[in-house]
């Protein structure tokens, strides 16, 4: 006999977790295989867990208890299992009961549910993980709450369902405690968590970026290859923890690799040494990946950063060694970096860490910096230090088939030493959750993204993400909506990270100039207007300005309420011989800072010409007091770090060591090193010690140092609406559950249903349920047919062709309007089917005329990357030619609705332009909010078109509807966490 289709074993109940430790876990269904599993797991839970879960002494389950334990139909009795190694480390059960309590089938939809974790594994979060998910499992089945009987004395279970955040109800009965759980998602359980996910993946990336002992394993015998160079940057880099160095061919008499201990294997460490490995640098080639992986595991490394190439950048069959490569790795509860990795960087003071390709570890500053190609992280780490910048941390995934740019969102929200994050990626494997991370990081800090392959249409190698389908310009948008600074090129990258990381951010768009170059000065000007901002006058000082008089005008500048940041121009000036002065930048740097540091609350940028040796000067602070650095151990003795080559003089290219890419690195500074800086002295002596300060950023161009600028007023303006954020508002007009039952009619039970259209007259019923009425029209399919109509409808009316190749084209001539009376209208379908065809080609209809007004757009899509997105426009071909279309992501709140309207290029004909009555933009707005809770509320509308909706001085016509249905996608933002699997 088959087994029935739901019945069938759910592997889509698999997941991989994140525990509260920062290791990872996999849960999955329970399997008439895993016997021996249970028992072997059993025998390690202690008796006190066992009288727990059982409410007596039970030292061994019976061979009835294992069958009963490992055999499920997987829909009225369903047991899940966390695993690591393989082996069981927790279970969780439910069986469906009726409302006394007995075994039932479907409808019941109570389960009474049960949990057992192993000892030696409480306290790590892992029963928590496992409600989220059997809670899932329970609401794909019908069942609706949980029925729960916990002995007082296991207060750490009690604990697990009073903080699950769902509405629940308590009573003691018969000795124990009575739970009752409404398995109803609630806005406290989702709040929950994804706070449990915050804390967990942070101290993922935390353990990576934090190690006690780092392991280089592919370490060469002699001096050169990519373990060796990795070993040798560790050490340069003064790395505080124990190093050692691992290659399978050492000889057994081999003790050391440049003074650090060397070994065969991660065991033999395990077996030598006191302690154990935290984190492994993988550097051999793939095909012996596995083995290294499976000697890190067996012997408790915490994780890896996978150097090694030929994976999924180098096709098929290494797409799927990238894959092996992670579910081994996560059996193990280990995360990875990469593979094809450039390595991991962190200069916090108690760790100094260098695990990278990088020859020098940049100085300690304030940007965290992740990239998914080596060549951007080198081209970007160089660009940074040459303009004086130093980095928190840097992160090069590689091909990110694990830890992604997700994870050290969730660990730069909360990072004390990150004041902005700058993100170069080519592909964003959730985008759900990264706007969601986004948009909440940026409430806190500055997030600036770059995004590489827009255009290619598919992802880059090596990675598997779902394909946008919505143009890159909606992308744009809704990383604006999460607050996201979204830039073009790498080089703005860096000119905005510098800015937003060295000085507040600007209170408004005014932004006064001042420099000793009028040229230069109205360069700017027309810049700032460019930008959308609000130039005050320049005000030039003239060439023969000296430091002093910048100085004093700048503090002028800052100290006048009109005034939000300011932009100051130089060029060398001529001195009282005459001659050109640019070698006193040192002397300008100080007369600015000391201005600057007058008015801390408006942000300073400076454009320079020719004048050498500004940038480092004003770059230079005194860092931070960490007190001294401690000497390494024994195990970790530096090597002399490597010659430098002298820097180039100013103006002189510096030697290109990334790889060309053609990523548009080319327009990033190329200055000497600033204090700090790779190449330079770190331990100065006291009377040559930077200055105190901000950082005051410096461009080369007038429209770079004002793109920073405006991006930065733009993120300001974000951050003070957030802090005050819109509403999605109630309509009491709303029939959800008439909508649900319409739905659910029309599509049937069929989760593989195809999507479909829906006729005209149920997409008009569908859209009315939410208050959206669409002015009706009715088929002509003759002459004598349109008269009749328009006499139902009453004159005038129009008459427009429905054929797809005609629909909302009035250009192609397929529409008369305002027609008067019957020989009008015979008239213009006489023309309409002489000019375009025949009636039964053309589909003609006749419709009540709508009071003038402007036409616009609507429009709702399910994006298979980024869920429900709501497009608004104006009508017309022009708008459509040049993309004038805004795009916000579902559930729309009121401010979102208003911003809709006003950010296309074209709102000022909705506003009352050349004199034009402005129209009712207000009904606009409700109309936006209601087709967005259509789609937020029921995600089986995967389309939504009002076409044309014409907006008059007082209410508008929606005269065109389509909807589209389908069956709901599952989206991974939603739901219990887990971690992505491509």
């Amino acid at each position: 006999m088959q087994t029935p289709p739901e019945h069938a074993y759910p592997d889509h109940w698999e997941a991989d977790v994140v525990l509260r430790d920062g290791a990872t876990a996999r849960i999955r269904p329970i399997t008439t295989e895993d016997a021996d599993r249970l028992v072997s797991f059993y025998e390690q839970v202690s008796d006190e867990s066992k009288y727990y879960r059982f409410f007596a002494p039970y030292p061994r389950l019976s061979a009835k208890d294992v069958h009963r334990f490992t055999h499920h139909d997987y829909v009225d009795r369903v047991g899940l299992a966390v695993t690591v190694g393989g082996e069981f480390i927790a279970t969780v059960r439910y069986d469906r009961i009726d409302a006394r309590g007995r075994p039932a089938s479907a409808p019941a939809d109570e389960a009474e549910v049960a949990f057992l974790v192993q000892d030696a594994h409480q306290g790590r979060g892992v029963a928590s993980a496992l409600l989220e998910h059997i809670a899932a499992v329970a609401r794909e089945r019908g069942v609706r709450r949980f029925a729960a009987e916990v002995l007082p004395a296991n207060t750490k279970m009690i604990k697990v369902f009073r903080d699950a955040g769902y509405t629940q109800k308590r009573s003691f009965e018969d000795g124990s405690v009575h739970l009752t759980l409404d398995l109803e998602p609630t806005a406290e359980s989702l709040a929950v968590q994804r706070a449990r996910e915050q804390r967990a993946e942070a101290r993922s990336v935390q353990r990576l970026l934090a190690p006690a002992s780092v392991v280089v394993i592919g370490t060469g015998r002699s001096i050169g290859g990519v373990g060796r160079a990795v070993l040798r940057n560790l050490l340069a880099s003064g790395y505080t923890g124990r190093t050692y160095a691992v290659n399978r061919s050492f000889p057994p008499d081999q003790r050391d690799v440049d003074g650090v201990p060397a070994f065969r294997s991660v065991a033999e460490i395990a077996a030598e040494t006191a302690g154990g490995v935290d984190l492994a640098v993988v550097a051999v080639p793939a095909e012996h990946v596995p083995d290294v992986v499976a000697d890190c595991g067996e012997n408790g490394v915490r994780g890896l950063i996978v150097i090694s190439a030929g994976y999924a950048e180098s096709g098929p069959e290494g797409r799927d060694r990238q894959r092996d490569l992670v579910r081994q790795a996560r059996s193990y509860g280990m995360r990875i970096i990469g593979p094809n990795s450039f390595g991991i960087i962190s200069t916090a003071d108690a760790v100094r860490l260098n695990a990278s390709l990088a020859p020098h570890s940049p100085a300690p500053g304030r940007i965290g910096l992740f990239t998914q190609s080596g060549a951007i992280g080198m081209a970007l780490l160089s660009g940074l230090h040459r303009r004086g910048a130093g980095l928190s941390t840097f992160i090069s995934s590689g091909n990110r088939a694990d830890v992604s740019g997700n994870d050290f969102l969730q660990y730069w929200y909360e990072d004390p030493e990150t004041d902005v994050v700058l993100l170069y990626l080519e592909s964003i494997g959730n985008p759900r959750k990264f706007t969601r991370l986004a948009r909440r990081t940026a409430a806190v800090k500055p997030v600036v993204v770059v995004k590489g392959a827009r255009h290619s249409g598919s992802e880059p190698p090596g990675h598997a993400v779902p394909v946008t389908r919505i143009p890159d310009a909606a992308v744009g948008a809704l990383l604006r909506q999460a607050g996201v600074i979204r830039v073009d090129t790498v080089t703005e990258l860096v000119d905005a990270g510098l800015l937003l990381a060295g000085q507040p951010l600007p209170a408004g768009p005014r932004i006064a100039i001042l420099g000793n170059s009028e040229s230069l000065g109205l360069l700017t000007y027309d810049a700032c207007l460019t930008e959308g901002l609000r130039p005050l006058p320049p005000l030039d000082l003239t060439t023969e300005a000296t430091p002093a008089d910048f100085g004093a005008a700048l503090t002028r500048a800052l100290a006048d309420d009109g005034c939000d940041a300011v932009v100051v121009t130089a060029i060398p000036w001529v001195g009282d011989d005459g001659d050109l002065r640019s070698g006193d930048a040192e002397f300008l740097a100080a007369a600015l800072r000391e201005a600057a540091a007058s008015a801390p609350a408006k942000p300073v940028a400076v454009v320079h010409v020719e004048l050498g040796g500004l940038s480092s000067a004003l770059a230079a602070v005194r860092p931070r007091a960490t007190g001294r650095r401690p000497e390494p151990p024994a195990e970790a003795r530096q090597v002399p770090p490597q010659p430098q080559p002298p820097a180039p003089p100013e103006g002189e290219p510096v030697p290109d060591t990334a790889p060309r890419e053609g990523n548009g690195t080319a327009g990033l500074d190329r200055q000497g090193p600033a204090v700090g800086a790779p190449g330079s002295t770190t331990d100065r002596p006291a009377e040559s010690a930077p200055a105190p300060g901000r950082r005051i950023p410096t461009y080369p161009a007038a429209e770079r140092a004002v793109r920073a600028l405006s991006q930065a007023v733009s993120y300001a303006r974000w951050r003070r609406d957030a802090a005050e954020p819109g509403k999605v508002p109630a309509y009491d007009d709303i029939d959800e559950s008439g909508a649900a039952a319409q739905i659910h009619d029309l599509l049937g039970a069929a989760e593989d249903a195809p999507a479909a259209t829906l006729p005209t007259d149920e997409a008009h019923r569908l859209l009315a349920r939410y208050g959206i009425e669409v002015r009706g029209a009715l088929a002509a399919p003759g002459p004598d047919a349109a008269v009749a109509a328009a006499e139902r409808l009453g004159y005038p009316v129009a008459l427009k062709t429905t054929a797809p190749h005609l629909r909302h084209r009035p250009d192609l001539g397929g529409v008369r309007l305002d027609l008067a009376n019957e020989t009008q209208l015979r008239q213009a379908y006489g023309e309409l089917t002489a000019l375009l065809g025949k009636p039964v080609e053309l589909q003609p209809v006749v419709q009540a005329m709508a009071p003038r007004g402007v036409d616009t757009v609507v429009r709702a899509v399910i994006d298979p990357a980024v869920g429900a997105v709501l497009s608004f426009g104006l009508a017309g071909a022009a708008s459509e030619l040049l993309g004038d279309t805004s795009h916000r992501l579902v559930p729309v709140t009121d401010r979102d609705a208003a911003e809709l309207i006003r950010t296309i290029r074209t709102a000022p004909l909705l506003f009352g332009w050349r004199g034009s009555a402005p129209v009712d933009t207000a009904a606009l707005e409700q109309l936006l909010l209601r087709v967005s809770r259509l789609v937020d509320d029921h995600p089986e509308v995967v389309g939504i078109s009002l076409e044309p909706v014409v907006v008059a001085q007082h209410g508008l016509s929606v005269l065109g509807a389509s909807v589209r249905l389908a069956p709901p996608a599952a989206f991974t933002d939603l739901g219990p966490r887990r971690l992505p699997s491509y």
